[in-house]
């Protein structure tokens, strides 16, 4: 029986869909893990995806806003558009942080609906495998049980794994860092990590001079310097340089690393480059 073809927007949803969809799928991510997942650049690869797809499945809270829609567009595959019986956002299934009470250009590069890492809070991923559940049990109805038994053997290792990890960030808590993008706040929010402030001054706004030297200030009280895999080093770099404080490079997607293979790997390996 031929598979279902499911697209994703990023790997750590293909990594989720395959945990439940097993071999029943055919899943496939339209970004990389290491590229920043505002901006992806849209390649005739990526469409022939979306027109080959049964099912699309997205993060939401408008991180793809920048370079899906125009893709959705052109690829003319009514099944898998918003509202659509073979689309599922993500975003609407777990618990949103920083969401403004208004907006606005003068705020940079802000989300209206709040921050859209949330996978790196692991306490939403069993609610992201549930959702994924649903909908595959909505399109493939006869096999339906495996995947609530798939979901069920996932959320259980899940689990486990991340009564370790919150033993392994424990002495961390209420330490300080700082950020170059907000990037990582629902992991820091989640294991108690305070944020003194971000090498941007603002969402998507490169940092100025200026900006450089008060991030410099308030690293005196920070334990790391974070930066993703796809910031720019030389800001990051910089700040550390003159403020003696430890530059870690965490991943934020399956694949950011060698290491994060799937979403086991990514929330081992950053705590692995925090050193716990």
């Amino acid at each position: 029986m031929a598979k279902s073809k499911v697209v994703t927007s990023y790997p750590y949803i293909a990594s989720l869909v395959g945990e439940i969809g097993k071999q029943h799928v055919e899943v496939s991510s339209l970004a990389n893990g290491d590229w920043d997942p505002h901006f992806i650049v849209a390649k005739p690869s990526l469409l022939a995806k979306l027109r080959n797809a049964r099912l699309l499945v997205i993060n939401g809270a408008q991180l793809e806003i920048g370079w899906l829609p125009p893709l959705l567009r052109q690829a003319a595959n009514g099944g898998i558009q918003p509202g659509s019986a073979g689309f599922l956002e993500l975003s609407n299934h777990v618990a949103m942080i920083q969401k403004p009470a208004q907006v606005s250009r003068a705020m940079g590069d802000v989300h209206p609906q709040g921050n859209p890492h949330f996978v790196l809070n692991p306490d939403n991923v069993p609610r992201m495998a549930e959702a994924i559940s649903q909908k595959l049990c909505q399109l493939e109805v006869n096999h339906c049980a495996e995947f609530k038994q798939n979901q069920s053997s996932f959320v259980k290792r899940w689990q486990q794994r991340s009564t370790d990890w919150a033993r392994r960030m424990a002495p961390l808590k209420g330490k300080s860092v700082l950020e170059y993008h907000r990037l990582h706040d629902y992991f820091l929010s989640r294991y108690g990590l305070k944020l003194l402030g971000t090498l941007e001054p603002l969402p998507g706004i490169p940092p100025t001079p200026q900006h450089l030297s008060g991030s410099i200030k308030l690293a005196a009280g920070a334990r790391f310097n974070l930066r993703g895999v796809y910031n720019p080093q030389d800001p990051s770099n910089y700040v550390s340089r003159q403020s003696k404080v430890p530059l870690v490079t965490l991943p934020h997607d399956v694949g950011a690393v060698p290491e994060a293979k799937d979403l086991f790997g990514l929330f081992e390996s950053i705590l692995s480059r925090l050193g716990v």
